[in-house]
């Protein structure tokens, strides 16, 4: 099926530099996260903050998993660590993630959002109050609703939402839920995502302000 681009863009204002991505994914995310992550070369120039939603008792098997398998450098977040660019932090089981305003990451036990912690929402509104219309949010198979508050937050303050294809997830109900609270963006395989990314950082085709899909769903291809 043909990815789907569905952000409406002013023709006469660009984009601004990218800073940031964000992703959230439960039941049916991780072979895609996994898609996209190893897709991204060593030198990818933007901090990757992941919420996967994993049994409270669980491991830092997935970090681990990723690391081996990926060039970029993943690993659970630690609390007050600075965000750096080029590195991938997963949220660890049972602790929210956040991001501070001095670009620093926090941990949190506090009360779960949507039934879970870590929560797909409290990344996603911290990293919007910090990085605004510099950020970019994934939004991957899930089963519930986790991600469209956050991500509704993120597009109001000028960011970019990102939806896996659900035609492509195992679970749709996730992506299909931030489609709608953040107006239906863009809609890409796994494999097109690593594409976008690939341009909004400088590293793939396009120029790397405004990502094809995007320039094309306005005329500009």
């Amino acid at each position: 099926m043909n990815d789907r681009s569905r952000r409406t863009l002013n023709p006469e204002k660009r984009p601004p530099p990218w800073q940031a991505v964000v992703t959230g994914g439960s039941a049916g995310s991780m072979e895609a996260l996994e898609a996209i992550l190893t897709r991204l070369p060593a030198a990818f120039p933007l901090p990757v903050l992941c919420v996967q939603h994993m049994h409270p008792s669980g491991t830092d098997f997935l970090a681990r998993h990723l690391d081996d398998r990926c060039r970029l450098a993943i690993r659970e977040a630690c609390d007050k660590e600075p965000v750096r660019p080029g590195h991938v932090y997963m949220a660890p089981p049972d602790y929210h993630l956040l991001v501070e305003r001095d670009e620093t990451l926090a941990l949190s036990v506090d009360e779960k959002v949507n039934y879970s912690r870590p929560s797909i929402d409290v990344l996603f509104e911290s990293a919007a109050q910090v990085w605004g219309s510099r950020l970019v949010a994934v939004v991957l198979s899930g089963s519930n609703h986790d991600g469209a508050a956050g991500a509704r937050c993120i597009r109001e303050g000028g960011g970019l939402v990102v939806a896996q294809d659900p035609e492509t997830a195992e679970q749709p109900a996730m992506p299909r839920a931030a489609m709608q609270a953040a107006d239906s963006e863009v809609v890409l395989s796994p494999d097109r995502i690593a594409d976008l990314l690939l341009e909004i950082s400088g590293m793939g085709e396009g120029d790397g302000d405004m990502p094809t899909a995007l320039r094309e769903e306005d005329g500009h291809g």
